[in-house]
């Protein structure tokens, strides 16, 4: 597991966790049921605050990307095709909503679009 902090970067150290690991997660380069590090000790390798490593795990928990078995650590969730899908859906909205703006500043009609869109799905 690698888990790169940017300290020149605008994104929160826990986001950043969240982030990388939510990534390794989707990507099967952490597996199910792996152990993840404990919160002490990723906290000690990254040298960074517990309070950091253990909102970055709540939140990839509260998400269903790992569960935790109390006095045994936390643990990579098996994949939930749905919870991916809905995650790839709303990464696919984000940048749909960036298209659209970015076409309005460029006055390109929804036709335009929406061509650009069929030439680029064809390649």
């Amino acid at each position: 597991m690698n888990i790169f902090i940017d300290n020149k970067s605008g994104a929160p150290i826990y986001e950043q966790i969240f982030t990388q690991l939510k990534s390794q997660i989707i990507s099967g380069t952490l597996p199910s049921d792996e152990a993840l590090p404990s919160i002490r000790s990723l906290t000690k390798d990254l040298r960074i605050s517990v309070v950091t490593t253990k909102r970055a795990y709540d939140e990839l928990e509260k998400e269903g990307f790992i569960y935790t078995i109390a006095a045994k650590g936390c643990f990579v969730a098996p994949l939930n095709t749905d919870l991916l899908r809905e995650t790839n859906l709303k990464k696919i909205e984000d940048y749909m909503e960036k298209i659209v703006h970015l076409a309005a500043s460029c006055n390109l009609s929804e036709q335009e679009l929406t061509e650009m869109l069929h030439f680029m799905m064809e390649e």
